[in-house]
């Protein structure tokens, strides 16, 4: 259930109210203050609750009861869009184009550095490297881990780019905080790891959540619902493509999502054209798609020799070929009077 209070109400009313209303009926207020309004979101069993003995209240603007099982997500909770700040000023959500830009796996520390300085200069705010990865075949390569952390580390004092990287265990968590990784990237495989997800929900940062192969939007932003409930509010939604029958590309990107998602909930969405696609040439089109479709950033695999690549160099771009993709989404962005900073 969600109560709108009047403009006029003061914070000690709309406190006291919230407290009544928590001693009375057994559930728990959420209270959200925006430019224009107070929203209160009642959690628990509202079901005894009678909406038109709430509506008689002199602070109380509208009451509506909320269908939907996620509620920290639900924009109806909270209607201005989040934006996620980086310490250093960086931001996903508020009307700009963020670009996170770097290679699937973190190889050497000449690689990750070398790709972290091209996609700065090319535009890029955040730099994305792998360093635990998560293969389909056991044998196939897993990353440098701790090591590739390290190495993310080196890059980000180089060059001054915070970085995203992928968590796939709970022990990992200190490793990555230790590390000073940015952005927590869970990936499309743990969208559903709830353990993972609950504590992720206790730290203080970012995390940025993939959707899952074969998972709804709905299942999607019940997993978002997961970290958000432990404490953590700083949830950036990732479409990355979901399985279908078709085989030509990699998987299939869910454009609607884009819209369907800003529609009903608050927080900000990343676009994933390289896993999308899985061809390194349509990543540009599906990017540029992204952006008319209201997409706040878009995550990019960067490769300075793909050929050579030990993960996903198919759908990589060289920098070169990121030099020119930036320019347009720069360009894209500016026709719908949107910057990339």
């Amino acid at each position: 259930m969600i109560i709108v209070l009047k403009q006029e109400c003061t914070p000690e009313q709309a406190r006291s109210f919230s407290e009544t209303l928590e001693h009375e009926y057994g559930i728990r207020v959420n209270t959200w203050v925006g430019t224009q309004s107070t929203v209160l979101g009642l959690i628990g069993d509202t079901s005894v609750i009678d909406i038109d003995s709430i509506a008689a209240q002199d602070i109380v603007e509208s009451v509506k009861r909320v269908q939907e099982p996620y509620k920290k997500a639900n924009r109806k909770f909270h209607p201005d869009s989040t934006v996620v700040t980086l310490p250093g000023g960086q931001k996903i959500g508020g009307g700009g184009l963020a670009l996170i830009a770097g290679p699937c796996s973190v190889e050497s520390e000449a690689q990750i550095c070398a790709v972290a300085e091209r996609v700065k200069a090319a535009g890029a705010q955040f730099l994305r490297g792998g360093a635990f990865k998560p293969r389909t075949s056991p044998y196939s390569f897993q990353g440098l881990k701790a090591e590739g952390l390290k190495l993310l580390k080196k890059a980000k004092e180089k060059t001054g780019l915070p970085f995203v990287t992928e968590i796939m265990d709970v022990r990992h968590i200190d490793l990555f905080l230790e590390n000073g990784v940015d952005i927590f990237q869970v990936g499309a495989r743990n969208m559903q790891n709830f353990e993972l997800l609950k504590e992720l929900g206790k730290i203080d940062r970012p995390i940025l959540l993939k959707r899952g192969l074969s998972s709804t939007l709905e299942e999607l932003l019940m997993s978002a619902e997961y970290i958000m409930s432990g404490g953590n509010d700083r949830v950036i939604l990732c479409e990355r493509g979901i399985r279908t029958y078709e085989t030509y590309t990699r998987n299939t990107l869910d454009i609607s999502a884009i819209p369907i998602l800003k529609k009903h909930s608050h927080l900000p969405v990343v676009v994933d054209p390289s896993h999308a696609s899985g061809i390194a040439w349509l990543v540009e089109p599906l990017a540029l798609a992204a952006v008319a479709a209201g997409a706040d950033g878009l995550i990019i695999e960067v490769h300075n020799n793909p050929a050579k690549a030990l993960s996903d160099g198919a759908q990589s771009l060289t920098p070169d070929q990121f030099d020119k993709v930036a320019a347009n989404l720069r360009a894209a962005a500016a026709a719908f009077g949107r910057t990339v900073d």
